[in-house]
């Protein structure tokens, strides 16, 4: 068997969480099977042992740097798609993430005759503050990602809300939406006692962290807003970047003028950066709005860190409410303010909650597993393909 892998991000140009799940996810499938990587931005035509391809818009298509028309990067994400069509392809199977890929992917399914997987790592319907960052090109980002869910062959959910939420919001087969949970290498995050980065940068035990990009639906300015009301000493540190729009990026500005208790990171750090920022965090928040599985929290967990988290969609199914970490209502300041002092005041919970949670890191979460089960998606797609072409 060989897969075709479809994503914007890939190594070395990772931004969100979905690229690190297609990154790990392709390095476990190698052990398994063939796998070609076909991503946005230039490449070297190999990595690890992996066929990448990467591709760049159309120049007539390209969006740039003014920001005007804000649809341009949903028409820039199509010529990419085209592109990615146009080369040959041999795989038996071809899997899309997130909608920058999708339009690719159902493409490649359709001249090529291969069944198609379509991964969702957020909703576009479920998202509506995407307005701000494409403007009427959300309306193409939507339809680009109902169209494709909709002819898949296979549609992978991150964790059994999202499902729910596919078979609310799109005409999609419930037998053909399955849930496979991300994973996570206990051996890449683990507890460190170095701490020289924290001292380059400026962290001041004990602290808040704060890891991801720079949007509403991370749920940063309700940090911000509880960051008020922690215990005097405590430093909020925000590993932050990659805004959505110029406009989120200053108000984050504005925001941070009134807050001398937090550090802004304002880059994408690298892999024994945040391992150092995650090891001795006195507690991870993830005060997101809209958060599909959340990695981040698998990161934490693993590095023996407490988590305080929103009780949304699939970080329900990550946390343990009151074991690993405490989960609060979302865009709440006043009971994360709340959640987070209870952990700050009480190391001994914070170390116990920390125990618990990379036992379940260990457990339940390992890329092996997720790989195992991909390939089974991939082999009934497959399967059924045939099926039906008659062959």
């Amino acid at each position: 068997m060989k897969a075709l892998q479809l994503t914007r991000e890939y190594p070395p140009h990772i931004y969100g969480g979905a690229g690190v799940v297609v990154d790990q996810l392709t390095q476990a499938l190698t052990k398994r099977m063939k796998v070609e990587v076909r991503c946005f931005g230039e490449r070297e035509p190999t990595q690890d042992g992996v066929v990448v391809r990467g591709y760049t818009p159309w120049e007539r298509l390209k969006a740039d740097k003014s920001g005007e028309p804000r649809f341009a990067p949903a028409l820039e994400t199509l010529s990419i798609g085209l592109a990615m069509a146009r080369d040959p392809v041999d795989a038996d199977v071809a899997h899309a993430h997130t909608w920058y890929a999708d339009m690719a992917g159902l493409w490649i399914r359709t001249l090529y005759r291969i069944p198609l997987v379509v991964t969702l790592h957020s909703l576009e319907p479920l998202r509506p503050w995407k307005a701000d960052q494409l403007g009427s090109g959300y309306l193409l980002s939507s339809w680009i990602e109902k169209t494709a869910v909709e002819a898949a062959d296979r549609v992978i959910a991150v964790s059994n809300r999202m499902r729910d939420d596919i078979l609310t919001h799109f005409e999609a087969d419930p037998a053909r939406v399955v849930v496979i949970h991300n994973g996570i290498d206990p051996e890449r995050f683990r507890r460190t006692d170095r701490r020289e980065h924290l001292d380059r940068l400026g962290v001041k035990p004990p602290y808040v962290l704060f890891v991801g990009r720079i949007t509403d639906q991370k749920g940063i300015f309700h940090l911000l807003e509880a960051s008020k009301s922690l215990p005097p000493g405590v430093q909020v540190v925000l590993c932050a970047s990659a805004p959505d729009t110029p406009e989120i990026e200053t108000r984050l500005r504005r925001a941070l003028t009134e807050r001398s208790n937090v550090l802004w990171i304002n880059e994408m750090v690298k892999h024994e950066v945040v391992v150092q920022l995650y090891s001795h965090a006195a507690v991870f928040c993830c005060p997101s709005v809209y958060e599909p599985f959340g990695i981040i929290n698998l990161e934490a967990m693993a590095c023996e860190t407490p988590v305080v988290a929103s009780a949304v969609g699939g970080i329900l199914e990550v946390v343990v409410d009151g074991e690993t970490g405490i989960l609060v209502p979302p865009a709440d300041p006043a009971a994360l303010s709340a959640a987070l002092t209870r952990v700050l005041d009480d190391p001994a919970l914070g170390r116990r909650m920390g125990q618990a949670g990379r036992k379940r890191v260990e457990a339940q979460f390992s890329w092996a597993s997720v790989a195992e089960r991909t390939e089974r998606v991939y082999a009934g797609a497959i399967a059924d393909s045939r099926k039906s072409s008659g062959d």
